[in-house]
């Protein structure tokens, strides 16, 4: 198989998206993306992402290949794990405290820092509308976010957001009661749950 059928082949088995970082891992020579676009085999999304032709733009996934360190938290995260129906109109993501967020907030991102303890905190990888594999906070973790001072979430927002959250049957209490010790909201978290469960 030649260079450019191998960048082809993970472009297909990526929901029709390859970026230059993959291309780089596998020691292919990133000319191979340019040739393959100049043959209209592919197209260039934005800096370092490329897709298949006719491919529907996952805005998400552009975002968490321009931004690796970004994690998708609150509303964001609320919307991939089904907790709202509200589709956000920008998106929101958490880097390390020490992460330089011009670029990121000249995008429209609603950006926010969390010291290293918090940022890897429940971390997992979800599937975005489109079905590839992003970087969120899980349900138990975006929801304690969403009661923090300054989160900027709406009171109705919230509340629907629980109300989905305990009809889940992955549901995990005791690892919500864990996060809302540690981001010291258990207070908020326990009338939100008294009232649901």
């Amino acid at each position: 198989m030649s260079n450019a059928d191998l960048v082809i082949d993970m472009a297909k088995q990526n929901n029709g998206i390859v970026t230059t970082a993959m291309v780089q891992a596998a020691k292919i020579p990133r000319q191979y993306l340019i040739d393959l676009v100049k043959k209209g085999l592919l197209e260039r999304v934005e800096r370092g992402i490329y897709t298949l032709p006719g491919i529907w733009e996952d805005e998400f996934i552009n975002l968490q290949a321009r931004f690796k360190k970004g994690i998708f938290s609150k509303e964001t995260a609320l919307f991939l794990h089904d907790l709202t129906d509200r589709t956000p109109l920008s998106y929101s993501m958490t880097f390390p405290n020490d992460y330089n967020l011009k670029k990121v907030k000249s995008e429209g991102v609603i950006a926010n820092r969390a010291v290293e303890s918090l940022y890897s905190l429940g971390v997992e990888k979800v599937d975005s509308p489109s079905g590839n594999k992003l970087m969120a906070y899980n349900c138990e973790k975006t929801l304690c976010d969403i009661l923090r001072p300054r989160s900027n979430v709406e009171v109705g927002v919230i509340a629907e957001a629980f109300k989905r959250y305990v009809t889940k049957s992955n549901k995990n209490i005791p690892l919500l009661s864990e996060y809302a010790k540690m981001l010291k909201v258990e207070e908020k978290v326990r009338s939100y749950l008294e009232v649901l469960l």
